[in-house]
């Protein structure tokens, strides 16, 4: 009698350890979907800091690469963070920089004049679901820092440390005419030479002809540079629209 006694006993704390376990597989789902949004804020957060997010291209100064023009689909990029934790950009690449403050004199802010609308957009701003207050521009690396750059050769190409480049991505630039590399140009397509300081890049758009890139602030701070400290990071990949999904490929404008 005694075996059986301590048979029915360890039977009864197993059963009430299967009902406790029993009790917790059970929580109700709207106890526990706080806890997943939680932790989808924090993952959506530390993914918008320190992976990528996405970006809107809203001019025609990349065009063809990148659709910002009117008329056409405003491309959706998401652009990177990670390399630049080891490499800074290299010329060929397609980048997101905030703009110094040159050239923002055009730039008016996003937000909501109501400061409570302004706070929730901040807020969800932090999480990636709406767009930084910042004048975040696109534009390609042209010459990085220490090298010198300038237009043009005899043939109107753009030359860095006095070797012509070959950009197969600029199908829109003004036509070159030997013999006429003065007031006849458009402003733009002859300048230079610039050393671009260490830290900094030179950018211009792939579409030279509407393209307000490092060519139009040569006479600010940085000398029509942009800081590498003003970088958000490099463009990888167009997400919206369907039509244009794909990578965004870095072509290194080789010297001859």
């Amino acid at each position: 009698m005694e075996v059986s006694g301590s048979d029915d006993e360890g039977a009864s704390r197993s059963r009430g350890r299967s009902h406790r376990k029993k009790s917790k597989k059970q929580r109700p789902f709207w106890q526990e979907l706080p806890i997943l949004i939680v932790v989808a804020a924090v993952i959506a957060a530390l993914m918008v800091s320190f992976v990528g997010r996405p970006y809107v291209i809203p001019s025609q100064s990349m065009e063809p690469t990148l659709h910002g023009c009117p008329g056409c689909t405003g491309d959706r990029i998401y652009v990177q963070k990670l390399t630049s934790y080891w490499s800074d950009p290299e010329p060929g690449d397609v980048v997101v920089f905030v703009g110094p403050p040159s050239w923002n004199d055009t730039y008016t802010s996003i937000r909501s004049d109501n400061a409570a609308v302004r706070g929730v957009q901040n807020f969800f701003a932090f999480f990636g679901l709406v767009p930084p207050d910042e004048n975040d521009l696109v534009k390609r690396v042209i010459a990085v820092g220490g090298q010198t750059v300038q237009c043009c050769d005899a043939e109107g190409r753009v030359m860095v440390d006095g070797k012509p480049l070959d950009e197969p991505y600029v199908q829109f630039d003004y036509k070159w005419v030997p013999g006429q590399q003065n007031a006849s140009y458009p402003h733009g397509r002859v300048f230079g030479p610039v050393t671009v300081p260490e830290g900094n890049l030179w950018v211009m758009g792939d579409n030279r002809n509407q393209s307000r890139d490092s060519r139009a602030h040569v006479g600010d701070e940085f000398n029509g540079t942009v800081p590498l400290d003003n970088v958000r990071g490099k463009a990888v990949f167009k997400i919206w629209p369907p039509s244009r999904i794909g990578p965004i490929k870095s072509q290194d404008p080789q010297t001859n």
